[in-house]
């Protein structure tokens, strides 16, 4: 036993000291413990191995306690390498019976394992090299077995393995050794310990679920947080991981309307009138109308068929020709101008009779019909005095009647004055009835 002592402190010393390398494997160190037999029966008669190789009772030799220690180390695809010492006392040497002979083994061992990832039943095959005494006598061996580690979680199972060690030496003992005992590995990093090892874990420093590779999902929406939009509110996966509370289709964090039902075009909100303007927006959300008017229907005040917007005269009723205004018909210009004709001035002045009011009403009232139409007050006089006289008294005149006009409330923009004199004359001045309607003030549209 005190032979058990040593190799236990070798084994640790093995592990401690190479511990301390870097680990890029799961698990990657195994450590075993357990019970060996030494056979060496069948190696002397080929014939007879299939009857014997089972023959625990007459060829086995078992050391009833702790009787071998191994550590192996994974270096990649299914490969390990590792060492193991063992211990026992031979008293059966084939058919001969022998006085507790004791044996002693120190192998350094290459493992492959059949299946790359991790089951319940994991077979190998092993080879490599040692020295083997027996009672003090020692012979080097090549080595070649097979094993089953059968693993009852992640870390702890149960390993079962025959080893034929070939001595070198003629003196040395063929034999097979039998081993069964106890697999512990370990090894593996877990920085944030999720129970995901750091080589398998894509977020190795936050502790996370294994259907996600050991990222985390913190609001349990079952969307990892690196692919949720709303990592800490738990969505839908059609929403990528975010809330939908109305379930529009917009996701809240972008539903300017979270609580009501709406449109993606409108960011999830409502547009009852379907106007394309949403309720909270609309002016008017039971009418349909354009945005550029708060989704309201451009009114037509005056009924004329011109919407206000683009009406020039919103509160007279006119044409769409005209631009929603009323249009001048030559009806209404020769009034205008049968009204005109009867202003009358002061002998040789622009004053405007006091008798002429009526007549000047009758005028404004026409010319408040056509609010966006433009005149010229044109002033005629007869030929009666210099042309020079003529022509200042004209324009005098109808700048006279302008002022009037604009001073009624007769928009000044619309209205322009000119004098012609005497040179359009519409009767002959060579009698006193031509020259009265020579002298004259004509309000002409201006077209």
């Amino acid at each position: 036993m005190k032979h058990l002592s040593k190799l236990l402190v070798v084994a640790l010393l093995v592990v401690g000291i190479n511990s301390i390398q870097a680990q890029d494997e799961n698990n990657p160190w195994q450590v075993q413990f357990g019970v060996n037999a030494v056979d060496v029966y069948p190696t002397g008669d080929v014939s007879s191995f299939g009857n014997e190789f089972f023959n625990v009772n007459d060829h086995w030799n078992i050391l009833p306690s702790i009787s071998y220690v191994a550590v192996s180390k994974s270096v990649g695809d299914g490969f390990s390498v590792g060492a193991r010492g063992s211990l026992n006392k031979i008293s059966k040497l084939g058919d001969v019976s022998v006085d507790d002979l004791s044996y002693y083994a120190i192998d350094g061992t290459i493992k492959y394992d059949f299946i790359k990832r991790n089951t319940v039943i994991d077979p190998f095959v092993e080879i490599g090299g040692g020295y083997t005494w027996v009672d003090e006598i020692g012979a080097g061996t090549a080595n070649g077995g097979l094993g089953l580690n059968i693993w009852f979680s992640e870390n702890i199972g149960l390993t079962l393995q025959s080893t034929y060690k070939h001595a070198f030496e003629d003196y040395g003992i063929k034999h097979f050794q039998h081993l069964a005992g106890i697999s512990v590995k370990f090894g593996g990093t877990d920085t944030d310990g999720d129970g995901i090892y750091d080589k398998d874990d894509a977020c190795p420093e936050v502790a996370g679920l294994e259907a996600f590779n050991g990222c985390p999902d913190a609001d349990g929406d079952g969307i990892e947080d690196s692919k949720d939009a709303c990592p800490n509110e738990a969505g839908s996966k059609e929403m990528n991981g975010c809330p939908d509370a109305d379930g529009d289709g917009v996701a809240d964090k972008d539903d300017a309307c979270p609580n009501e039902a709406g449109l993606p075009a409108l960011a999830g909100c409502p547009d009852a009138d379907g106007d394309g303007v949403a309720d909270k927006d609309d002016a008017c959300p039971s009418e349909a109308g354009p945005a550029e008017n708060k989704g309201c229907p451009w009114a037509d005040k005056d009924g004329d068929g011109v919407l206000d917007k683009d009406d020039q005269c919103p509160d007279v009723a006119g044409t769409v020709a005209n631009a929603g205004c009323p249009e001048v018909t030559a009806e209404v210009q020769k009034q205008l101008n049968d009204y005109a004709r009867t202003i009358l001035f002061d002998t040789g002045k622009s004053s405007i009779k006091a008798e002429s009011t009526s007549v000047m009403v009758d005028i404004i009232t026409i010319l408040k019909e056509y609010p966006n139409a433009k005149f010229t007050v044109e002033g005629h006089t007869d030929s009666v005095g210099s042309e020079k006289l003529n022509q200042s008294l004209s324009e005098s005149r109808a700048l006279s009647v302008k002022e009037f006009l604009v001073d009624k409330g007769i928009e000044e923009f619309r209205l322009s004055a000119v004098g012609y004199g005497e040179s359009k004359p519409i009767a002959t001045n060579n009698t006193r009835a031509g020259r009265t309607q020579n002298r004259r003030v004509e309000i002409n549209l201006v077209k």
